[in-house]
Formats: C-alpha cells, structure tokens, sequence
C-alpha cells in the first residue's frame, strides 16, 4: 500500500510539474503536519499563503498531506525529484526530512516553518510566539470575572512552552494576583489532533474556577472551542473553594436567547482564545455577531505572511537560506481584532495593548520564553 501511493503522489507531482515547467511558472510544493491544510489553525495558515501567492504572484502549488508522519519525507522528495522551485515543510517535526532532501538537492530551495534547518539551502521560518502570546494573555488578565484563566497546549514541547510563557507573563502583567493554570494534551504528535483529551482538560479547568482558556494546541483547539459552546458560563453555585467573581465586564453585552437560558442568575460567560489563524468567528455560537461571542480574541501567528514572503523571493530570484524571525516588529505574531470581538474589548483595553505592544518592540518590555 505505501509502495502504491509513493507511486501515485510520484505520478501526480510529475503531471502537474510537466505542465507547469511548460508554463513557466514557479512551482511550489508544501508538506503539511499532524493536522492537515484545513485545521483551521497553524497549517491552514500556511495553505492560506500558497494560494495568495497562487492568486497574486501566479505561483503553481501543490501539497501534501501525509496519511502517517513516516510519508513526509517521500512527500518532500518527490517534489525535490520533480525540480520543483520551492518545497516548504511546515511543523517542526519535518525539520528531518526537509533537512535530508535538502542536502540531497543542494541546488533547490527549501522551506521550514517553525523550527531551524542546519542545511544551507533552507529558509527556516521562525517567530516570536512569546511576545503575541504575551499580549492576548494580558487581555484574559484583564477581563477574567474569576482571577483564574487556563492554557492548554498540544504536544509538550519547548516551542508550545513559548507560548504559555509569553501568555502567562502577560496574564500577571494586567492582574498579578491572578492564576494561570496549564496542561498540555500530550507528548507526541497525536496531541495536535486530540480534540476529546482538549475538551477534558478544558472542563477540568472550568471546574477550578477558569473562565478564559488559550489553547495553543492544533486541531485539538477545537476541543476547547467545543466545551466552551456546550458550556457558555461560570455558575457562582459551582465555583471552587476561594475563587468567587470580582468583575462582570460582558454584563451590557447583548446575550443570544440560548445563552440567557443556559446562564440565568450570577454567572459569567467563558471564552476561549485562538491561535495562529484568526478563530474569533468560531465564538460565534448564535451566528449574530452582534450578541456576546465567545472568542475573546486569537493569537495571530502570521505563517500566511512569511510563506508568501518566502515563495516571492523564490520567484524573484531572492531566496537566501538561514534562519528568518518574525515577531512583533514584522508582523508576524499579534492580536486580533473585528467583528466578532470589538464589544468584548473596549477601545481603552486596545489602547493598554497597543502601548504594550510598542514597548515589546522597542525592547522596554522583555518576554520570557520559557
């Protein structure tokens, strides 16, 4: 069976690299990670940037979507076999194979996202998560009704740790009395696509008193977002021991004929926060913006950015390998901000981010990474 659809994925990038050498246009393969191109998080966002670049720079894309991790690497040879421009491997868990073809084709470019390559010719697509995650943590720090907010990441790994490190910073910088508690869905990559272990730790969390959860975990966000719709609210009755409410800053927020049946009497409303891919929309349980929604915002990691950035210097002839950061001064991590949130975050709450924000990036403000 793998015999069969190495030969396969071989015919079909030859068909499309035939065609496309005719054409003469740049060719770009991608190899996704555990997940999948449609996510809705951390790979689509990568997906997202091809097919811009497809649309603006009349790129031709290809992907690669591996049935088992041990495929990837036949997934990125075959596009190295064919002469392809561009092959990108997007997680951390490629960096093997996209370094071993890499080495094998000397000549061609290569791609990384989220982790460094030793070969030459690799461009490894690096950001900054600690300083977006340090801004979305400061907005949970200052909105939490309880003082207790949740993180959950996906595979227990130093680059995840980034993220509650920046997260955690920033929840104690808006409220240093408040309390972050943290789990990770595992320590393989099964724990990207794990949403039912996510929606237990989730409930977990909101049995301790957390009303604000970040997951930075892949699809199994979705569990996440998936306990906070089933959910909505915190029940006074059922706080823990020494949590109690302190604030009710969604108390004029324009609540859905669900939620004030769900949420009679003294509760409050739970949030999730997404990550990498704007998911403030998936908050969106009544579908009418304009009631309370319940993606309090994202941490946006620009991954859409620095592909199209990286597939245009192939096309113009600037591709250069090594290691490129994307944080807050390029764009490449952030907040997000629109419909679905802007009566959740008051425009004086925009304004303390916006302020700590440029202190990240002048330096005045130092965020941890572990």
């Amino acid at each position: 069976m793998k015999k069969f659809l190495t030969l396969a994925l071989a015919t079909a990038v030859a068909t499309s690299a035939t065609l496309a050498a005719a054409q003469g246009a740049t060719r770009v393969g991608i190899a996704f990670d555990a997940g999948g191109k449609f996510d809705k998080s951390f790979n689509q966002s990568a997906w997202e940037g091809t097919q811009r670049a497809q649309k603006n720079l009349g790129v031709q894309v290809k992907d690669f979507e591996p049935s088992d991790p041990s495929q990837t690497v036949q997934g990125i040879r075959s596009f190295a076999n064919q002469g392809f421009d561009l092959t990108i491997g997007v997680g951390f868990a490629n960096n093997a194979s996209v370094t071993q073809v890499a080495k094998e084709n000397p000549d061609l470019a290569f791609g990384l996202v989220d982790d460094v390559s030793p070969a030459k010719n690799v461009a490894s697509l690096v950001f900054s998560e600690q300083e977006g995650s340090y801004l979305v943590g400061y907005l949970a720090g200052l909105n939490s009704s309880t003082g207790v907010v949740g993180f959950v990441g996906g595979m227990d790994v130093p680059l995840i740790h980034k993220f509650e490190a920046g997260y955690t910073a920033g929840v104690k910088a808006a409220n240093p009395r408040a309390k972050v508690i943290a789990q990770y869905v595992g320590t393989t990559p099964d724990a990207w696509n794990n949403p039912g272990k996510a929606k237990e730790i989730a409930a977990s969390m909101r049995a301790k008193g957390a009303d604000i959860i970040f997951a930075a975990a892949g699809a199994s966000g979705n569990g996440v977002i998936d306990y906070v719709k089933q959910t909505q609210c915190l029940k006074a009755a059922n706080l823990p021991a020494g949590v109690k409410f302190t604030s009710d800053n969604f108390k004029t927020v324009s609540k859905s004929a669900s939620y004030k049946q769900a949420c009679a009497g003294n509760t409050r409303p739970m949030f999730f926060i997404g990550v990498d891919s704007n998911q403030n929309y998936l908050g969106d349980f009544d579908k009418n913006p304009a009631t309370l929604n319940h993606g309090l915002t994202s941490m946006m990691k620009r991954v859409d950015n620095a592909v199209y950035a990286l597939i245009k210097d192939v096309k113009d002839n600037k591709f250069k390998g090594g290691e490129r950061r994307f944080g807050l001064k390029e764009n490449g991590v952030g907040y997000a901000m629109d419909q679905y949130n802007k009566v959740l975050i008051p425009s004086s709450q925009v304004l303390k981010v916006e302020a700590i924000k440029n202190q990240i990036i002048n330096g005045k403000i130092k965020v941890p990474t572990q």
